[in-house]
């Protein structure tokens, strides 16, 4: 399994193994209405991906990446020469953090060492928000690897404790792999708009992984009753156009349920997915029933 470069917290990276026994054995095309760092496309096979997300900063990132398809030397000369004149740790270059510094703070240590620097480079990108290098970076170093902007379109992610380590390195080299192996192309509309704009064909996969309704993080704090229905809809609309989806979601998690959720599935295939939940602001361990609602019965697809 390869780790998405984006490094989403809650992304299904390490759920792909259960959910690719439960995708058709032959997808024409992998459609992805809410793709976020690309853990699912990253980890399937199909003769095609069409990946969408409507946040346009993680698209304008992805097609960033895939400018560099067959030119990964020169992306990663272009990257790391930048974290080394900003004077950020990288322990993926041996630049390593003073052993003072880090028993001083044991737990922080990267993000005390580098706060001055990032808050540097987030000023910078600041006034240049076309500089994708830059927001990259500030992905790297970010706090829980998140993409923010405040209202003013102002990117305000503080420091995170991390760096560019040999993970970071490790995930943008199978990122470039799956890129120059594979066809894929990205688009940056809302989730109905994009779904109704395409022109199905046969074996094609819509694979849907939405903010949860009943979960808690920056990802899914705009998405409510009314997005949830106007989901719903546009799957039914799918299958009755003979469009094969399968939906990741949670019917309960911590004392909640999704009771809109659980009415809509009985008219699908739903199959238990083992998972430990993780939201953005807390990171504990969640009980959570989360689930793969599929229109298709995985045998002779």
């Amino acid at each position: 399994m390869s780790r998405s470069p984006f490094f989403y917290v809650g992304d299904k990276y390490k759920l792909m193994k259960q959910l690719n026994r439960l995708f058709p054995k032959n997808i024409n095309r992998l459609i992805e209405p809410f793709c976020g760092g690309g853990s699912v496309f990253l980890n399937s096979k199909a003769n095609y991906f069409i990946a969408n997300d409507n946040n346009e900063y993680v698209i304008k990132l992805h097609n960033f990446l895939l400018s560099y398809r067959g030119r990964r030397q020169e992306f990663f000369e272009l990257l790391e020469n930048k974290i080394i004149s900003a004077n950020l740790s990288a322990s993926a270059l041996n630049i390593m953090v003073d052993e003072d510094l880090k028993k001083q703070y044991v737990k922080t240590y990267y993000a005390v060492y580098n706060k001055t620097q990032y808050n540097k480079l987030k000023e910078e990108f600041n006034q240049d928000k076309e500089n994708l290098l830059l927001l990259y970076i500030l992905l790297i170093y970010g706090f829980n690897h998140m993409i923010r902007f405040n209202k003013s379109g102002v990117f305000n992610l503080p420091v995170g404790n991390v760096d560019y380590n040999q993970n970071v390195k490790e995930a943008l080299n199978n990122y470039f792999d799956f890129i120059e192996k594979n066809d894929i192309e990205f688009q940056c509309f809302d989730f109905e708009d994009f779904i109704k704009s395409l022109a199905f064909q046969e074996n094609d996969l819509v694979y849907i992984d939405p903010p949860y309704l009943i979960s808690s993080s920056e990802y899914n704090k705009d998405w409510g009753i009314a997005e949830e229905q106007r989901l719903l809809n546009c799957l039914d609309w799918l299958n009755e156009r003979g469009v094969k989806f399968a939906l990741s979601n949670v019917l309960n998690h911590k004392g909640k349920t999704n009771e809109l959720l659980i009415e809509w599935a009985k008219k699908y295939k739903v199959t238990k997915i083992k998972s430990n939940y993780i939201s953005y602001h807390d990171n504990t361990i969640k009980k959570s029933r989360e689930v793969l609602i599929t229109n298709y019965e995985k045998k002779g697809v």
